[in-house]
């Protein structure tokens, strides 16, 4: 068949087939009027290439196997130059995890102490042993979360519909965006839980009506806690406007009743709770790790 045909039947280009002919891959014999004539084959060896360069192989890879198939080799051939060059593919992936995870981890490390250290002393510390009820009506011990890691974030007020926020509550540090960070943990609860959070709290100093209101309408699946004595306003930043007072936001990680983590500032709330998702993700799985190939097998 000419070039043309078969670039239209493995839908690759012309360009292309060139580059496998200079790289001795499939390699047309050609006419005394100087046109390129490939064999059937030549269909089958392109849709190899292809096939293997989807899977992330370099055109080079895939030399065994389109020499095998050219050859004519026996499928345990084949099989055996297919495992060959997989094994090392994965290695060789293996390899580039291990040098992405290291740079994400020093990145992750450079954005920590350029964010500064967590309001307090947080990070470490046990939170107080207060009793507060959520808005399920069960008691929540701050200082006996229970085992396992809690995530607490902190609203700092939430709106009603009918109702107006009173002027200037909304200069508090990290104010805005209350709604939109309760729903993305409603949206994300089941895969946090399944990254390995124990449980999922919402806190706010605000009235327990105001809160209710919010698991209500948003339907959330974890319960808000209101605190609107502000008794872990020792332990929490607060601001003040006026003669009200409101938590700073923030997001706190607790293992075993210690903070583990401490997220703040948070200046987009619903972009910031990604982050959360990614820290427990990034605990939950194991380090990447190279499989020794035993000599016999390369």
């Amino acid at each position: 068949m000419r070039v043309g045909e078969l670039a239209r039947r493995t839908g690759t280009t012309i360009r292309a087939l060139r580059y496998y002919e200079s790289a001795g891959l499939v390699v047309p014999r050609r006419l005394g009027n100087g046109y390129r004539e490939y064999e059937p084959v030549a269909e089958r060896l392109v849709s190899q290439i292809r096939e293997l360069m989807a899977l992330g192989l370099t055109v080079e890879q895939t030399r065994p196997f389109v020499e095998s198939i050219a050859a004519g080799a026996d499928d345990a051939e084949v099989r055996r130059a297919a495992l060959d060059t997989y094994r090392s593919t994965v290695d060789g992936l293996q390899e580039q995890i291990r040098k992405l995870t290291a740079q994400r981890d020093a990145l992750d490390a450079r954005l920590v102490r350029a964010e500064g250290p967590a309001p307090g002393g947080l990070a470490g510390a046990r939170l107080p042993a207060r009793i507060c009820y959520a808005t399920d009506g069960k008691p929540v011990d701050f200082g006996a979360l229970g085992p396992g890691r809690s995530v607490v974030f902190v609203l700092p007020l939430t709106g009603r519909l009918e109702v107006d926020l009173p002027t200037g509550l909304l200069e508090i540090p990290g104010a805005r965006g209350a709604s939109g960070q309760a729903a993305w943990f409603r949206d994300h609860h089941a895969e946090l839980t399944a990254a390995g959070a124990a449980r999922v709290y919402g806190l706010s100093a605000q009235p327990g009506s105001y809160l209710r209101e919010l698991v209500h309408r948003l339907r959330l699946p974890y319960p808000l806690i209101p605190d609107p004595r502000l008794t872990l306003a020792g332990a929490l930043p607060a601001g003040t406007v006026g003669d009200v007072t409101r938590y700073e936001r923030l997001t706190l990680i607790i293992d075993q009743d210690v903070v583990e983590q401490v997220f703040h500032p948070i200046p987009e709330p619903a972009a910031h709770a990604r982050e959360v998702l990614r820290w427990f993700t990034r605990r939950a799985a194991p380090p990447p790790s190279r499989r020794r190939i035993p000599a016999s097998r390369r």
